[in-house]
């Protein structure tokens, strides 16, 4: 299986060196390549003496999708393309053969994602949130699925994700207008497509943020102006409002019995995500 794989950066900083080091020890993919930013931090340079392409677009014309698309056709032919973003760092030297071996054993699978472990700073809010949008059992979801998992069912992410071409290319690749959720936009198209999405659990990555309300505030204009503007995947998965209740109660409830006073902080960034999120839904019409 002819298999590639895609970095997005823009100033990747130190922690980089060890995420090439890593992919250095995998078995695959034959390809790698970042579409860098015009980083000034050496970013590029190191990639290339890694033995990555590289290649340099204007900081200004970055997009989530469009980036994405340019880079996956610039690398083309490939059966299976792997995205990753510039701030993971691998679990181990077969994180990438566990993330892609599905393509093999399932014709029907189109999209492929693994799961993402919090970095060793993280904090407790942090560590929920990775537990329970990344659980320790894979699964594998259908369109006929979203009557359980509701909008779950097209969650995906493209920081340790990997695609069928074929498919990817099916469903139009990924979008070049939207503001951020590129990958559940191209996982709901392949669901609504007769695709599968699959989790795979034994695939792993350490990936987490310890967001400040105003960061989570900005993330959730882009999202809630992603959910308005695609209305169709809401619609169709249903809307995020009823897992995000389920999630912030459970996470408070797991906060009061490890440190009560992280409720407090979590309590802001919670109502900052809801206002972004609303603030961002009705900027769009």
């Amino acid at each position: 299986m002819n298999c590639g794989l895609i970095i997005p950066t823009l100033n990747a900083g130190k922690q980089f060196r060890t995420l090439l080091t890593q992919l250095a020890a995998q078995s695959l993919p034959t390809r790698k390549l970042i579409v860098d930013s015009e980083s000034t931090d050496g970013t590029a340079q190191l990639a290339k003496s890694f033995g990555l392409e590289v290649l340099t677009i204007p900081r200004k014309t970055f997009n989530h999708g469009a980036t994405r698309q340019l880079a996956l056709e610039k690398i083309l032919p490939l059966d299976v393309i792997i995205f990753l973003t510039q701030d993971v760092l691998l679990h181990d030297s077969e994180s990438l053969a566990r993330l892609v071996e599905v393509f093999s054993d399932d014709s029907t699978v189109g999209m492929s994602y693994g799961r993402q472990l919090p970095h060793a700073d993280a904090t407790n809010e942090a560590a929920i949130l990775r537990a329970f949008n990344y659980p320790a059992e894979s699964q594998l979801r259908s369109f006929d699925d979203r009557k359980v998992y509701g909008l779950k069912t097209a969650f995906a992410s493209n920081s340790f994700a990997a695609y069928r071409v074929s498919a990817l290319q099916r469903v139009g690749g990924f979008p070049s207008k939207v503001p951020l959720c590129e990958d559940m936009y191209v996982a709901a198209k392949m669901l609504f497509d007769g695709w599968k999405i699959f989790y795979a659990a034994e695939a792993q990555v350490y990936h987490s943020h310890n967001y400040t309300a105003a960061q989570e505030f900005r993330r959730y204009v882009q999202i809630g102006k992603f959910h308005a503007q695609e209305s169709w995947i809401r619609e169709t998965f249903g809307s995020a409002e009823g897992a995000g209740k389920k999630f912030v109660l459970m996470k408070l409830s797991m906060l009061a019995k490890k440190n009560p006073l992280d409720c407090v902080g979590a309590i802001f960034r919670d109502a900052a995500k809801f206002l972004g999120y609303r603030i961002g839904r009705l900027t769009v019409r």
